[in-house]
């Protein structure tokens, strides 16, 4: 009984870290998506250049949002900790993309913005996506 417990519990864990992972990166690319579709409304001239700050965090909370529900769907038994996970690591990703194609790490006011996106979005689709209440049967009545 122990060894099929601890199987168990081990791939409980194989499951968490592969729908927090996916989660984190379909956050990924819906808030570039998002961003890009963001940067065309301000080329074509829809938004003002000054709302580049409120594009970046309603992306950061969409895609948080995104990734959350798919890492929730997959990993169903902690949906809370599920979204914040996926928040953190779409945080964590857009940090190592900034290091990729920029000068480096610069700690301000955007990065905090963008943290706090990231987890509000995953935070919402841990509690959004609550358990499916179902239609309780009936017991039969006793004789």
């Amino acid at each position: 009984m122990r060894k099929a417990e601890a199987q168990a519990q081990g791939s409980g864990a194989v499951q968490m870290v592969t729908a927090v992972m996916l989660g984190g990166l379909l956050a990924l690319g819906v808030e570039l998506t998002v961003l890009l579709l963001g940067a065309a409304a301000v080329s074509n001239g829809i938004l003002k250049e000054d709302s580049a700050a409120q594009v970046t965090a309603a992306a950061c909370v969409v895609g948080g949002l995104a990734g959350g529900l798919l890492a929730c769907s997959r990993w169903s038994s902690r949906r809370l900790i599920a979204g914040l996970a996926v928040g953190i690591v779409c945080c964590l990703l857009i940090l190592a993309v900034g290091l990729l194609m920029g000068d480096g790490f610069q700690p301000g006011p955007q990065a905090l913005i963008e943290l706090a996106g990231c987890l509000c979005g995953g935070a919402a689709a841990g509690l959004l996506s609550g358990r499916k209440t179902g239609k309780k049967r009936v017991s039969a009545r006793k004789k």
